[in-house]
C-alpha cells in the first residue's frame, strides 16, 4: 500500500463495530480499508492453540491472558489498578487515571477487539432506556426503540443470537413485531438457572427506593452463541468454561465470523495505529495518518503514511476514538469529546447454597433477573439488571485454586470440629471439602445504570506518551449519589434474595489489593468491579451544541466523518450494549452508503453494485 493510496470509506478499529462496518459497505461494493492497531490473524504464529497455551498457563484468567503482550499497542487491563490498604487505588497501565474512583474496566487492542473475548451476553436496551432524561436524570436518546428496533432484528441475525422471544416480551417488557423469532432456539438454563427459578420465580422482595414489592423471576438472557450448529453460524456451544476469553468451539460470535464474510473489496491492514486526521478548511476529513510497525518488540520499524477516502469511520472503542479525535484537534466544537464516560459498575455478591450449584459448567451467564431494569423506582435510584452467575465464586473471590490453597491453610471455616478452623486439610478429607465447598458456590451480579455526567471523562496529557509517541488517554471517573443508592438498593435486594435461598453470604467489600473500587456510602461499605462496558465521550444528539454526533453517528463538525460505536450512545440502561452498538452501527451503514452514493451522482460516476442482502427488513422491503 502506498501512502496517499484513496478509499471510499476507511474504517478505524477491526472490533465488532469495526468489522460490521466494513461489511456492510464492502457488500453494497465499496472499497474499504480497516485500519486495525493490533495485531491479528496471520501476524503470530501459532494462532488459536498458542492463545490456548497462553490461557492456561496465564496465573489470573482475565480477559487479556489469552493474547501476546504487545508493547507498542498496550490493551488496558483489569490487572493495571489496585486497590490500597487504608483507602484509594492505584493504576499501573496504559490508562492513566486521576479521579476519585478508579475506572475498572479494560479493552483489547487486537484485531477482533474486546469481541475477540467478551461474554457473549445480547439483551436489548428497554424503551424507558432510551428517554431517561424524561424520568429525570441522564440523557436522552434522539431516536426512540422504535426506530432502532429493525436494526435489532438485523443485529440479532448478523450475530448469530439465541434467545426466548416470549420470555424477553412478558418478563422484560421488551416489543417484538409480530411473527419475528431469534435465529436460534434459546441456550439451555444451567442447573443453578433451575434452582434458583424454582425457589424464586413468584416470590417478593422489597426495594428500598419503590413503594411496593417486585415480584422475582428467572429469565433466560439472549445471547451470540449457537444454540445448534448451522451453516450461517457454524458449531454449537458445548458448555466450557473457559469461554472468556477463548471459546474452543466457535460457537460463541466473534468479529472473525463477520470478517471471513467479507467481499473482496475490503482491504484489512493490521498493526496499523491511527495517531492523526486531517481536515481541510472546510471541515472535510482529508486523510488518516497513521503509523505502521512491524514487530512489536521493535519501535525502529515505524514507518508513518498517510491514506486518503471519501468518508472516515472510527469504531476502535469509546476511549480511542476519543482519545483520537482530541489529539487532531477535531469534532469538539460542542466541548463534549471525551466527555460522559461511562461503563456499567458492577456489584458483586456471593454465597453457598445449602446444596451443590453445579458451577463451571457451560457459558458464564445464561439467566437473569429483570424486574430492576425499568419502573418508577430508577427515577430515584440507578436501575440494575441481576446477572446469575454460573462460575462460582472465580469473578468475585477467586478461582478454586485459592479455595484449595484455604482449605490446606486452615481447614473448613464453615464446619465445626476436627474439620473447622484452624487444622489444615489434607488427603481425603480435602477432597470432600473442595467438593463440598466449591459445588455449593454461587455469585450474582448486579449490573448497574451509569448515566452520562461530564465530570467523566477522557482527556490528554503530552507528557504521559506510549511508545509510539502518541498521547495516552487520562480518565477522571466516579460514581454519582443517583448511583450509588442504585448499589445500596441492590445489596439489600441481594440479601432478601440470600434468605429465601437459605444461602450463606459471603460477600465482603474491604480496603485492599482485591477492592479499587471500595467506596463508603450510606454508613456502609461497598465495593464495584468493571463489566467492561466503555460506553459515552462522543454522544450522540439532536443539537450540535451539546453533542458530538448526530443520530446516524455522523460528526456535527465534519460531514464525512463518523464515530461510531458504545462512546455514541447518550445512556447505557442495564443491558450488555453489545448489541445496541451492534444496531446503531448497522443503521449508520445506511446513511454512509447513502452519503457515498449521493457523492458518486454529484460528479458523475457509477454507483457500485451491491453484492449481498440488504442489512435491515426495512432496507430489504424497499430494494
Amino acid at each position: 500500500m502506498t501512502s496517499g493510496e484513496h478509499f471510499d470509506a476507511i474504517v478505524v478499529g477491526a472490533g465488532i463495530a469495526g468489522s460490521l462496518m466494513a461489511q456492510q459497505l464492502g457488500a453494497r461494493g465499496w472499497h474499504v480499508l480497516v485500519l486495525e492497531a493490533g495485531v491479528g490473524d496471520g501476524d503470530q504464529d501459532g494462532g488459536q492453540a498458542s492463545d490456548g497455551e497462553r490461557f492456561r498457563a496465564a496465573p489470573a484468567k482475565v480477559p487479556s491472558s489469552a493474547i501476546a503482550a504487545n508493547p507498542l499497542v498496550p490493551s488496558p487491563d483489569v490487572l493495571d489498578i489496585g486497590g490500597v490498604t487504608g483507602g484509594g487505588y492505584r493504576a499501573d497501565g496504559y490508562l492513566i487515571q486521576n479521579g476519585p474512583l478508579p475506572y475498572a474496566s479494560g479493552y483489547l487492542r487486537v484485531n477482533g477487539g474486546t469481541g475477540t473475548a467478551w461474554t457473549g451476553l445480547t439483551p436489548r436496551m428497554h424503551p424507558e432506556d432510551f428517554r431517561t432524561e424524561d424520568l429525570g436524570y441522564g440523557r436522552n436518546w434522539p431516536i426512540s426503540y422504535d426506530e432502532l428496533e429493525p436494526y435489532y432484528r438485523a443485529a440479532e441475525h448478523e450475530l448469530g443470537v439465541a434467545g426466548d422471544l416470549a420470555e424477553q416480551r412478558d418478563h422484560a417488557g421488551l416489543p417484538f413485531p409480530d411473527g419475528y423469532d431469534f435465529p436460534h432456539r434459546p441456550a439451555p438454563a444451567s442447573h443453578l438457572d433451575r434452582m434458583l427459578a424454582e425457589r424464586l420465580d413468584g416470590r417478593h422482595v422489597l426495594d428500598p427506593a419503590h413503594p411496593h414489592s417486585i415480584e422475582l423471576r428467572v429469565v433466560g438472557t439472549p445471547q451470540a452463541r449457537n444454540s445448534t450448529a448451522t451453516d450461517a453460524h457454524g458449531p454449537a456451544c458445548e458448555g466450557s468454561a473457559s469461554c472468556i476469553p477463548l471459546c474452543p468451539t466457535g460457537a460463541k460470535y466473534t468479529p472473525r465470523r463477520t470478517q471471513e464474510r467479507w467481499g473482496p473489496t475490503v482491504t484489512l491492514l493490521t498493526r496499523a495505529v491511527a495517531g492523526q486526521l486531517h481536515a481541510d478548511a472546510t471541515g472535510r476529513i482529508t486523510g488518516v495518518e497513521y503509523q505502521r510497525y512491524d514487530d512489536p518488540a521493535r519501535p525502529a520499524t515505524l514507518t508513518r503514511r498517510t491514506v486518503h477516502a471519501d468518508i472516515v469511520v472510527l469504531a476502535a472503542h469509546a476511549i480511542e476514538n476519543a482519545r483520537l479525535l482530541l489529539a487532531s484537534g477535531l469534532g469538539n466544537s460542542s466541548g463534549q469529546v471525551g466527555r460522559n464516560l461511562m461503563d456499567h459498575p458492577v456489584l458483586l455478591t456471593w454465597g453457598l447454597m445449602p446444596e451443590q450449584t453445579g458451577p463451571y459448567r457451560g457459558p458464564g451467564s445464561t439467566s437473569g433477573l429483570e424486574g430492576f431494569r425499568f419502573g418508577p423506582a430508577r427515577a430515584a435510584r440507578a436501575p440494575f439488571r441481576i446477572e446469575i452467575g454460573n462460575w462460582g465464586w472465580g469473578w468475585a473471590a477467586g478461582p478454586p485454586d485459592d479455595e484449595v490453597a484455604a482449605l490446606l491453610r486452615h481447614g473448613n471455616r464453615d464446619m465445626p470440629g476436627d474439620a473447622g478452623a484452624g487444622r489444615g486439610l489434607f488427603g481425603k478429607a480435602l477432597r470432600q471439602a473442595v467438593g463440598d465447598r466449591i459445588g455449593r458456590q454461587f455469585a450474582l451480579q448486579f449490573e448497574m445504570e451509569q448515566s452520562a455526567d461530564p465530570a467523566n471523562r477522557v482527556t490528554l496529557d503530552t507528557r504521559h506518551r506510549d511508545l509510539l509517541g502518541n498521547p495516552r488517554p487520562v480518565l477522571t471517573y466516579d460514581l454519582s449519589d443517583h448511583l450509588k443508592r442504585g448499589i445500596a438498593a441492590a445489596k439489600a435486594v441481594s440479601d432478601q434474595i440470600f434468605a429465601l435461598l437459605g444461602a450463606q453470604d459471603h460477600s465482603r467489600y474491604e480496603q485492599g489489593p482485591a477492592q479499587p473500587g471500595w467506596f463508603a456510602y450510606g454508613g456502609r461499605t461497598y465495593a464495584y468491579r468493571g463489566a467492561g462496558h466503555g460506553a459515552g465521550t462522543h454522544l450522540m444528539g439532536a443539537h450540535s451544541a451539546d453533542s458530538v454526533v448526530d443520530s446516524w453517528q455522523r460528526c456535527w463538525d465534519h460531514p464525512n466523518l463518523y464515530a461510531v460505536g458504545c462512546g455514541s450512545m447518550p445512556s447505557l440502561g442495564t443491558s450488555n450494549p453489545t448489541l445496541t452498538m451492534a444496531a446503531i452501527t448497522l443503521r449508520s451503514a445506511e446513511q454512509i452508503h447513502r452519503d457515498l452514493t449521493g457523492q458518486r451522482g454529484a460528479v458523475g460516476l457509477p454507483v457500485p453494485r451491491p453484492t449481498a442482502v440488504p442489512a435491515t427488513p426495512e432496507e430489504a422491503s424497499t430494494s
